[in-house]
Order: C-alpha cells, then sequence, then structure tokens
C-alpha cells in the first residue's frame, strides 16, 4: 500500500489502523463514522444481580469486550462484582469473539461455550445447538445495538431473554471527517475505503443521504477497493450496492490490513 491512500472509518482503534497502514507506506485518511456512547443503568444493573441471587440465569451470551469491561467496571463501583461472579459460576457462559474472551478470562469466569470464527451470530447460535432453551432464563450482553437476529433466535427456541446494555453506538459528534471523506472520493483520491463494522457504513450513508449525496457515495465506493472486516459488515454494504473487494480471514486488523496490503501490491490491482 505504500503511497496509497486509506481511508480509515473507525474510531475506538483508528489510530491503531493508522500506524498499521503507516507501517506499509500507506497514507491514512481518517473518518470516524461511529462513536460509543456509554448506555449502562447501574441501578438496573444492581437490581439484576440480586434478581440473579435467586432466579439463577441458565445461560449468559457476551458479544463484545468493551461491553464485558463496562458492566464489571459498573458491578465493581457497585460493590456487587463477587455476586455477579458467583451467578456466572452457576450458568452457561457463551462468548462471541476473543476480545470479550480475553475481558471475561481477566475476572477468572470459566467460558462454556466460544464461539468459533469469524465470531458471527451465526457461530453464536451453533455453539448453543445442544444446549436446550424452551423455557430457559438466558442473558444477552448488548453490544452498540439490539441484536435481533440473535434475539428472535433465542425467542423461537422459547428462550426468556434478558438484554443488558453496556453502551450504545451513534453518529460523531463531528461528521466533518465524513463529509471530507465523501468528497475525496468523489474526486477519486482514496485508494482504499476501511470499514470494521456494518454500523460505520450505515452512519455513512446515513449521512450522505440527509445531503442527497447517497448515489455520489455509492458511486465513489464502488471506484475505490473497498475492505470489509467480516461477513456482517459486508452484509450492509451489500445492501447500499457496494461492491467489496477485500474480506479478510480471520476478521481482525492485523489481517485486515495484511489483506489490504496483498491486494495493491498484486498485478491485478497494479494496471488497475
Amino acid at each position: 500500500m505504500k503511497n496509497k491512500t486509506i481511508a480509515i472509518l473507525e474510531n475506538r482503534a483508528g489510530e491503531q489502523l493508522a500506524d498499521l497502514v503507516r507501517k506499509y507506506g500507506g497514507t491514512p485518511f481518517s473518518a470516524p463514522a461511529l462513536a460509543e456512547i456509554p448506555d449502562i443503568d447501574p441501578v438496573l444493573i444492581a437490581q439484576l444481580v440480586k434478581d440473579w441471587q435467586s432466579n439463577l440465569p441458565d445461560v449468559f451470551i457476551f458479544q463484545t469486550g468493551v461491553g464485558v469491561k463496562a458492566l464489571f467496571a459498573t458491578t465493581d463501583t457497585l460493590g456487587i462484582t463477587e455476586q455477579l461472579l458467583q451467578t456466572l459460576v452457576s450458568s452457561v457462559v457463551a462468548v462471541r469473539g476473543t476480545k470479550p474472551t480475553a475481558a471475561l478470562r481477566s475476572r477468572g469466569v470459566r467460558i462454556d461455550l466460544p464461539a468459533s470464527e469469524p465470531y458471527t451470530t451465526a457461530e453464536v447460535l451453533a455453539t448453543l445447538n445442544a444446549t436446550p432453551l424452551a423455557g430457559k432464563r438466558v442473558v444477552v450482553q448488548r453490544y452498540g445495538d439490539t441484536n435481533w437476529e440473535l434475539q428472535r433466535a433465542l425467542e423461537v427456541q422459547g428462550a426468556q431473554v434478558t438484554e443488558i446494555a453496556t453502551y450504545r453506538w451513534s453518529l460523531p459528534e463531528n461528521t466533518k471527517p465524513m463529509l471530507g471523506l465523501m468528497d475525496a472520493l468523489d474526486a477519486d483520491a482514496i485508494d482504499v475505503v476501511c470499514f470494521t463494522s456494518a454500523s460505520q457504513v450505515n452512519n455513512l450513508f446515513a449521512v450522505a443521504q440527509q445531503l442527497g449525496r447517497k448515489e455520489a457515495l455509492q458511486a465513489g465506493l464502488n471506484r475505490s477497493i473497498v475492505a470489509s472486516i467480516g461477513p456482517v459488515c459486508t452484509m450492509a454494504l451489500t445492501k447500499f450496492g457496494v461492491r467489496m473487494d477485500i474480506e479478510p480471514s480471520p476478521p481482525k486488523l492485523g489481517p485486515f490490513i495484511d489483506a489490504i496490503n496483498n491486494k495493491l501490491s498484486s498485478p491485478v490491482s497494479a494496471i488497475e
């Protein structure tokens, strides 16, 4: 990716991605398209943990590392972490990916059902195939939005689902970098656009729609190389008529950047 301009829509890991781009000689173009807003209710968490002492949940599903950390930070503040840990010892713990796994293990939590790569909802549900859910109490740690696919699948199987909100996704307060990206795409000044979540795709197109630039954005993306972190992100791109050129396996930042660099180093890309 030497001498190429790589657009990064990531917020939390944006600088990490930018450093990887620079490592390969590329120029990062930062356009954060997603903000994480704390959305955890300490009063609700206290009540839930208290209720769980007498009405033990059967299954916990943890989806993100940042969500796990936010939950434990809250129980630490409330002085009820030990009660939460006791509840988890007596329940089945399912985990979506490596980051929530690491966060849970740092607290000594046993993990019973780790999802396999690429850590989508399909893999989470696959880990639960052998677990009867009819009439069972299932607690789901929500990420930025409700995972409706997971929610509906659990309810169809007869589970009683309780969702724990820890943070929510929103548009960044400053959307000027996103507008700058649209301008750069119009001018064909971007070589690769990196999407690391479906919400980034949705937010970028939401802003473009408000400005009457949806079709121009779609065209600009399809003239560039579009990199998607994984299947869920790719589905969002497809919904907006955007061609996906790169999708790494596994869906992690290191392989993501390697896949972009390999694509740009290939003879076909050089000709294009």
